[in-house]
């Protein structure tokens, strides 16, 4: 059976409260933030649904989209996603699914 669903988010589907995020991270560019940043959703179970990144010498951007998230869930990872080191900014914007 296929979904097109974030794994974990299978169970927030029904819940109208249920959103699709996308979080922006503007960091230094160092090898150990993005791993870091993925992190935060494998340990819950999600699979992004977006994901890209860019770098250059001093910088790295990584914009997430991921959909099926609860609205403290999302503040919880942006929350988490501003503790690593390395991380300077942390910007989130939700929509509700359509249907």
């Amino acid at each position: 059976m296929s979904s097109s669903l974030p794994l974990g988010a299978a169970s927030h589907a029904d819940d109208p409260t249920s959103l699709h995020v996308c979080f922006s991270v503007q960091a230094r560019a160092e090898p150990g933030v993005m791993p870091r940043v993925v992190e935060l959703f494998a340990k819950r179970g999600l699979v992004p649904q977006n994901w890209h990144s860019t770098a250059s010498d001093e910088a790295l951007t990584i914009d997430v989209q991921i959909g099926g998230l609860g609205r403290d869930l999302a503040g919880y990872i942006a929350r988490c996603m501003r503790q690593i080191t390395g991380v300077e900014t942390v910007l989130t914007s939700e929509t509700r699914p359509s249907g």
